[in-house]
């Protein structure tokens, strides 16, 4: 069996080495602690050889909703629907954590998984990205549970293992959560009949996209309505021009906010980081001059780094800035929501712009963000980039908007 092309949007760009996981660290570069505990396994182990193997148990049943996520704001989101939704019993939820390679990415979902599993929920950890093999070992294995799961969730509809997990389904009821800023892409995408494929990915077309193009197709129609497929929207983001047919639900961050807090709020302001210059976006030049003028003109001391920030930019913005930075364990959310947190929080266009108001409600912490000057992309970004980023900050309620010089 050949899966042409199959990786996730972990595939993209370098994976940053971890530093600490969720204290304050005054230089990027240091090893990261074990975050929570090891990963739950898939499966059971072989029988030692030489011994005669135990009659095989009968398969498990397939769970009502199979969930699946490669990122620990997709399994937040996840635990936020099944708090919201009437019905949704997490004791009738697999949840597939299909592991990116990234050292940060992953602490932080071994953690979320911890509290997936508090809540009631089945946790299984595929490592779907291994090796080479590991692909097929992980759609062969997840098959089954693909074909007898009643309702299908997903985190990331633009995810190449997702879409070629989709193809297998026949759930006639379809989630897709919020995977931050994605969501309002999708959504736009799915309503123009346009392929599914990330605002700031480059040309498309090559062999490896070629060869996909008919998994691709055939989970873009899966995820659209029609010929008794329900499919559902759970998001926190202002989306328009939703299709017809796709059923969507509003949430405020009601399981977050229960959980934790309210924060410790502190004088002075963080930062939180961005990954728009691992992605291509943004020159990483005009990125550190961008953060250096935040600092002096609104007193930040913390930097919140993304997941995704490699850890030698981290480091030149220590030196150059005299930033404290933080490698949080946790999505931001729940780290602002546990506090201590900065009165204000300072961020470039992001998720954070839109989910922290809400999940920081009546704390009186204020969120700004600072736009994007268009001289400070690459040559390389998307002609996407300009439009998609402005509608991000745009669409964004209870914020306020400031330049890098400290206007408003």
């Amino acid at each position: 069996m050949t899966i042409p092309g199959a990786a996730g949007p972990d595939a993209d760009g370098p994976a940053p080495a971890a530093t600490s996981a969720g204290t304050s660290a005054t230089s990027a570069g240091t090893s990261a602690p074990t975050a929570g505990t090891s990963a739950p396994t898939a499966g059971t182990s072989a029988p030692t050889a030489g011994t005669s193997a135990a009659p095989a148990d009968p398969p498990p049943p397939a769970p009502a909703t199979l969930a699946f996520v490669e990122s620990p704001v997709q399994l937040l989101n996840v635990l936020e629907w099944a708090h919201a939704t009437p019905g949704a019993d997490p004791a009738d939820v697999l949840l597939v954590v299909l592991s990116p390679t990234d050292p940060m990415s992953r602490g932080q979902l071994r953690r979320m998984a911890e509290f997936a599993r508090e809540a009631g929920m089945r946790l299984r950890w595929e490592e779907a990205r291994g090796g080479s093999a590991a692909p097929v070992h992980t759609v062969r294995g997840l098959a089954p549970l693909l074909r007898g799961a009643r309702r299908i969730v997903i985190g990331d509809p633009f995810s190449r293992y997702v879409q070629l997990l989709l193809t297998l389904a026949r759930a006639r009821e379809l989630v897709v959560v919020d995977d931050g800023t994605a969501t309002m892409e999708f959504i736009a995408l799915l309503a123009r009949g346009e392929p599914l494929v990330r605002w700031h990915r480059g040309g498309r077309g090559g062999p490896r996209d070629l060869a996909f193009a008919p998994f691709a197709r055939t989970a873009r129609r899966k995820l659209t309505p029609g010929q008794g497929r329900r499919v559902a929207l759970f998001t926190c983001m202002p989306v328009e021009g939703v299709p017809k047919g796709v059923t969507v639900t509003t949430h405020d961050f009601a399981w977050t906010r229960t959980a934790f807090g309210p924060p410790a709020v502190r004088a002075g302001a963080d930062l939180v980081g961005t990954s728009l210059v691992e992605t291509g976006v943004v020159a990483e030049d005009h990125y550190v001059a961008a953060v250096d003028a935040l600092v002096r003109h609104h007193g930040a001391v913390r930097y919140f780094a993304h997941r995704r920030e490699n850890t030698t930019k981290l480091h030149r913005l220590a030196v150059e800035t005299g930033l404290q930075i933080v490698r949080p364990d946790l999505p931001l959310e729940l780290i602002a929501r546990r506090g201590p947190i900065g009165a204000t929080i300072l961020s470039f266009p992001s998720t954070v712009v839109h989910t922290l108001p809400l999940a920081l409600t009546g704390t009186g912490v204020r969120v700004a963000v600072c736009d994007i000057d268009p001289a400070w992309l690459t040559p390389h970004a998307s002609p996407r980039a300009p439009g998609f980023l402005a509608g991000v900050t745009g669409t964004a309620r209870g914020v306020r908007r400031i330049g890098v010089g400290g206007g408003v």
